[in-house]
């Protein structure tokens, strides 16, 4: 059988998906169910326990394809990138609403009424997705009954053209394994998101990001570098804000932080090595 990336692959030894039929062994395959993330963000795990460790989070208004619901989590692939991994059941629904809209700032709130004093409020982050039925003066109607600043959202085929620029609105947000929102990010995370919101589809983890974002830099000394570029090590990437700046989310200040190349260059290699490669998108 081919060696698949359990990533990108929703199987296991008792069951995996029938378009992995001939290519993984397992005692069944099933067709996926399609569901919609109902939640603002819903951690997706390595295991079905909130103790797992979270792989990625999907946003509200993703679609997943599900395998099995079983003890309150469903194993499922994301439509997005593919991950595969186990979610809270509670946070998908059987029923798919077609997103007419986007959040295009870092966080905003759905409220119970068109007031922005009205309570209780429940926050949502960049790129989830949401259906508006009507507009009325500053704030959106959505299909959940919730209401949004409708200066918060675009529609969902204008994106945004600075994929730095989106980065940059998340400095300071702190450093969280799997996350991929305001409330908290990792490295990949963050370069995913602010592609996105530019209208460019990227994988989830850094390596699978090297292997297939942009084109290789040859870098004489780190000079030449421009906005936009991707800096990978093993196992953590940046993104040039300009030619001697590198953003970044990251574990050493537990947060995106914005500094030299050449300092961090020389502090992440003590952790990860060398540069591995610089990608121009």
């Amino acid at each position: 059988m081919t060696k698949l990336d359990p990533r990108l692959n929703a199987f296991r030894p008792d069951l995996a998906d029938a378009r992995l039929q001939g290519r993984v062994e397992a005692a069944r395959f099933v067709e996926g169910v399609r569901f919609q993330v109902t939640e603002p963000l819903l951690g997706v795990h390595k295991a079905p326990r909130f103790d797992a460790m979270q792989l990625t989070q999907a946003l509200m208004g993703e679609t997943v394809l599900v395998f099995a619901e079983e003890g309150g989590w469903v194993f499922a692939q994301l439509g997005g990138d593919g991950y595969a991994g186990y979610l809270a059941a509670t946070g998908v629904s059987r029923e798919i609403v077609t997103p007419t809209h986007r959040v295009s700032v870092p966080s905003t709130f759905m409220y119970p009424a068109p007031n922005l004093k009205s309570l209780p409020a429940a926050g949502i982050t960049m790129n989830a997705r949401v259906t508006v039925i009507a507009e009325d003066g500053k704030f959106s109607t959505l299909a959940n009954g919730r209401f949004v600043y409708s200066r918060h959202l675009k529609p969902v085929a204008e994106m945004e053209t600075d994929f730095a620029e989106v980065a940059e609105m998340f400095l300071h947000a702190p450093y969280y394994w799997g996350g991929k929102s305001v409330y908290g990010l990792d490295c990949s995370g963050l370069v995913q998101l602010s592609l996105e919101a530019c209208g460019t589809a990227a994988p989830r983890d850094c390596d699978m990001q090297e292997a297939a974002l942009g084109k290789p830099v040859m870098a004489n000394d780190l000079d030449g570098l421009k906005r936009g570029d991707l800096v990978f090590w093993g196992g953590h990437v940046g993104i040039m804000s300009d030619s001697r700046t590198l953003l970044h989310a990251n574990g050493h200040h537990m947060m995106v932080m914005s500094e030299p190349l050449r300092e961090a260059v020389e502090r992440i290699a003590r952790s990860y090595g060398q540069i591995a490669s610089i990608k121009r998108m």
